[in-house]
């Protein structure tokens, strides 16, 4: 899988004349030089449902003279760049007005057909048999080298097809459980249908099914593609915070993944928007500092001239990651710590909620305050083995069952800790801890917000009653448990006939409670405080949590870094060549206009130390890719070394020889 790729959006309207009549050879490979890419992702159908290729399966583009799809191929191929293709699979506009009888309907049958805008199909509908030939045209007619299918995934639908198949099995099509079940099985056929489809010609090509999100616990949907693309416009809506969430999870999948962002202002469909290069330099690093692949969305005008002022954008990205390449692949990251995804556990249980693409709350608090703190983690799913972790966390709302309950005593009975927060830990039968945490009675409290009163010092901040947010769980500490935060309560909710000054109750400090304990194995925080700092950013959440952290690992935490807290460090094990690979990054996101989130300035920063706690003797410590030798020591298993210079992204690399 190569690692320098773009995504060429071509959604063209059959309004707009002379499509592909700029294309030239000459200019699509100077375009792709400039950029230095080395894969493109370019089209057979797009979501207006035109082909831009002679076709019997579709109709190629009423505007369009050529077969612009074989000339990009042969084009990229003649230069050493890959091109896989890609087919809009669940939005095809023309045939949307041909036959809206096989669109995916709402509950109450509803289309809009007011406002701009595509219609997605069901694949429960006679669109399934129009889609699959089209799939094997490009597949048996063109040297693709992968196939992308876009808009797709497992969906709830009440066309008359999805309604009249579960009428036929004697089910009630109104049941939203009964819609679920029969969507995870509309989808598995039309992901079996393309493999097989697939297979029958090019057996083992590359396949990517594109929901817009890895939903995290849903291996088997992971399973369905040969590798993942990790959809992730930090200013299209995903924001910085979504990529090293949804990278931290899909690198324990065992598959080669990429990180696709865009090189639009905005989000897709943007022309002339255009970012930062030193955001998209950043993007980059963040995508290669996470063991990922990358790849930049871009949108062709429709006249198939390239922009160069886009691939002069992307090459000054592509330029740097060509660079690193040799320390880039075939990595696993170093992590002390896994989070358990929120969301993992929700699909472990079947429910049937949803967590929008951006991440469950908890999750998105969990990574945040793992990147600030500059701890090394993965996040998991319930599937995952225990093993590699010293510590895992369970974010706010992860219950156990008997069997995750069998799996989380063997790991503490092996040395391992856990840190439970909200009602995370707690058995799913009923409210009772099924892991020694020091803490027993445990119930929601009945006061908002509470405050929480550390035992210990907090470093940046002189001790007080900190305002706690999210919600709170009563609990009493069991004998011997350590108390390290202890709660005070507002002397009334605030209601219409009780409320103090702004806000809410200041605290009543005559009582105080245990709000967090420490047992044997492990420690329970009774609040929501990942996703507190999700929704609030409350530096009293994540100080709090990070001295529990702190506490848990002890003298085994592998990487200390003074790099600040906007910093992202990393850790990857390239085995094969036997060396270590430590990422430093940094930027600072700022928000302009309404939400979006940019990158302008990186302001390099200097003589950043680091210690690293490995079994590994090291050999030589080095800058890649400049080479360049960086003094070390090495004393009792823990590595010091200082990078001179951290702009946007550096590389210290350790090589610790044969062992």
């Amino acid at each position: 899988m190569n690692f320098r790729q773009i995504h060429l959006d071509f959604h063209t309207s059959e309004k707009i004349p002379g499509i592909g009549s700029a294309f030239s050879k000459e200019q699509f490979q100077r375009a792709l030089k400039l950029g230095h890419v080395n894969s493109i992702t370019v089209f057979s159908k797009c979501h207006h449902g035109w082909a831009y290729h002679p076709s019997k399966a579709n109709e190629q583009h009423p505007n369009l003279k050529f077969d612009l799809l074989g000339a990009e191929i042969e084009a990229a191929h003649e230069i050493g760049v890959k091109t896989p293709v890609y087919l809009s699979a669940g939005l095809d506009e023309k045939m949307a007005r041909r036959h809206p009888e096989w669109l995916r309907r709402q509950k109450n049958d509803t289309i809009n057909w007011e406002n701009p805008g595509y219609h997605e199909f069901c694949m429960n509908s006679p669109y399934l048999d129009y889609l699959i030939p089209q799939i094997e045209e490009v597949v048996r007619n063109y040297d693709c080298d992968g196939i992308f299918l876009d808009i797709v995934g497992v969906r709830t639908c009440w066309c008359q097809n999805c309604v009249k198949t579960l009428l036929d099995e004697g089910k009630d099509p109104y049941d939203d459980e009964n819609a679920r079940q029969l969507g995870e099985r509309v989808y598995a056929n039309y992901c079996r249908r393309v493999r097989e489809t697939v297979d029958q010609i090019k057996p083992g090509l590359p396949v990517f099914h594109n929901s817009g999100h890895i939903r995290r616990g849903r291996r088997d949907l992971a399973d369905v593609d040969t590798h993942l693309e990790l959809e992730s416009l930090p200013t299209g809506g995903w924001g910085y915070d979504h990529f090293p969430l949804s990278a931290a999870y899909s690198r324990t999948l065992g598959k080669q993944f990429l990180g696709m962002t865009g090189k639009f202002h905005t989000t897709w469909g943007e022309f002339g928007g255009f970012k930062h290069p030193n955001a998209l330099r950043y993007e980059e690093a963040l995508c290669t500092a996470f063991g990922a692949k990358c790849s930049v969305g871009d949108q062709m005008h429709p006249d198939g001239w390239m922009d160069e002022a886009t691939y002069a954008l992307i090459g000054e990205a592509y330029a740097e990651v060509e660079e690193r390449e040799p320390w880039l692949d075939d990595v696993t990251s170093v992590a002390d710590i896994a989070i358990l995804s929120e969301e993992a556990v929700s699909n472990y249980y079947g429910s049937a909620r949803i967590t929008h693409s951006h991440g469950a709350n908890a999750d998105a608090g969990a990574v945040r305050i793992m990147l600030e703190g500059k701890y090394l983690f993965d996040v998991i799913d319930t599937e995952e083995p225990l093993d590699k972790y010293k510590l895992v966390i369970l974010p706010d709302r992860a219950r156990l069952d008997e069997k995750l309950a069998a799996k989380f005593r063997d790991f503490c009975g092996r040395g391992g800790k856990v840190l439970c927060t909200g009602e995370s830990g707690l058995s799913w039968e009923g409210d009772s801890f099924v892991l020694d945490l020091g803490a027993a009675g445990v119930k929601p409290s009945s006061f908002r917000p509470v405050y929480f009163r550390p035992k210990f010092d907090l470093g940046v901040l002189s001790n007080s009653a900190f305002v706690i947010y999210s919600p709170a769980w009563d609990l009493e500490a069991e004998q011997g448990a350590e108390i390290p935060i202890e709660r005070e309560n507002p002397y009334f909710n605030r209601t219409t006939f009780a409320f103090s000054s702004h806000q809410h109750t200041p605290n009543d400090k005559s009582v105080r409670t245990p709000a967090a304990t420490v047992g044997r194995d492990g420690a329970y925080i009774g609040a929501e405080l990942f996703s507190e700092y999700a929704e609030k950013g409350s530096l009293i959440a994540k100080l709090l949590v990070e001295h529990m952290i702190d506490e848990l690992l002890g003298d085994r935490k592998t990487l200390c870094t003074d790099l600040p807290a906007q910093g992202v460090v990393t850790m990857m094990d390239q085995k094969e060549q036997s060396r270590l690979v430590n990422h430093l990054l940094y930027a600072s996101p700022v928000r302009r206009g309404n939400g979006i989130e940019v990158i302008e300035d990186i302001i390099p920063l200097y003589d950043i130390h680091v210690s690293l706690r490995t079994d590994h003797k090291p050999s030589r410590v080095y800058l890649a890719p400049e080479k360049e030798e960086i003094p070390f020591a090495w004393e009792d298993g823990v590595l010091s070394y200082t990078v001179p210079k951290l702009d946007c992204h550096a590389m210290a690399v350790i090589e610790y020889g044969a062992e």
